[in-house]
């Protein structure tokens, strides 16, 4: 029993890094303008970048579906090991939580693409929708409130997902997703600091990139 669950959540965990490697902003993008979305602005395969450059609707499509590899690779993790869903005390969910990772791994390094993907802020809440909803809606009012102030969506977004472990102890009271929310915020971290320096550099100081921010989507 225990070798079965064992194969099941390995089977699990690879699915889950090839649902969340599916490069939606790279398909969109080659549909709506026969272009690589890694040669346009700011090279991102994701959903940002393709609605700066491609346009709202395609940059919508993105982020619903990027949102939705991670829910169905979450999903079908459960269905594979064959656990309940919410059940958050269950033996396995050890699985779930490394399923979520790989497909946010899957997403931003994604074997099609030779391991150039997004930054995977929309996989990373997909997965939440199963793995935390609660948490999920502590975000989503977190980054309203944070974007009524700032304007900048991106800024909220990444902000707000410091609440995650706080709010994962507090509701849960399990190191399990509290982990899983502090490796997620790792990862999320390694993406962004190359787009940050570049950012910086481009700003020539901190005190002109924070005022850029600020000001970015006011205009």
């Amino acid at each position: 029993m225990i070798h079965n669950e064992i194969v099941s959540g390995v089977i699990a965990i690879v699915v889950a890094y090839l649902v969340g490697a599916f490069p939606t902003a790279y398909v969109t993008t080659r549909l709506f303008t026969g272009k690589d979305i890694r040669q346009v602005g700011s090279g991102n395969v994701g959903a940002n970048n393709t609605f700066r450059e491609v346009g709202p609707a395609a940059g919508v499509i993105v982020g619903v579906v990027d949102i939705g590899k991670g829910t169905a690779a979450v999903a079908v993790a459960h269905a594979v090991v064959g656990i309940p869903f919410f059940a958050l005390n269950h033996e396995y969910n050890y699985f779930l939580v490394i399923a979520g990772l790989a497909a946010v791994a899957g997403h931003v390094w994604p074997v099609y693409l030779r391991f150039t993907g997004g930054n995977g802020v929309a996989t990373a809440i997909g997965t939440l929708i199963i793995l935390l909803p609660r948490e999920l809606g502590i975000v989503c009012a977190v980054i309203l409130l944070l974007w009524a102030v700032t304007r900048n969506l991106i800024m909220s977004v990444y902000i707000s997902w410091l609440t995650v472990p706080l709010a994962a102890w507090f509701l849960e009271k399990d190191w399990l997703y509290v982990g899983y929310s502090l490796a997620m915020i790792a990862v999320l971290v390694l993406v962004f600091i190359p787009t940050a320096r570049a950012a910086l550099v481009k700003a020539g100081s901190r005190e002109n990139l924070m005022a850029e921010l600020l000001r970015r989507d006011k205009r």
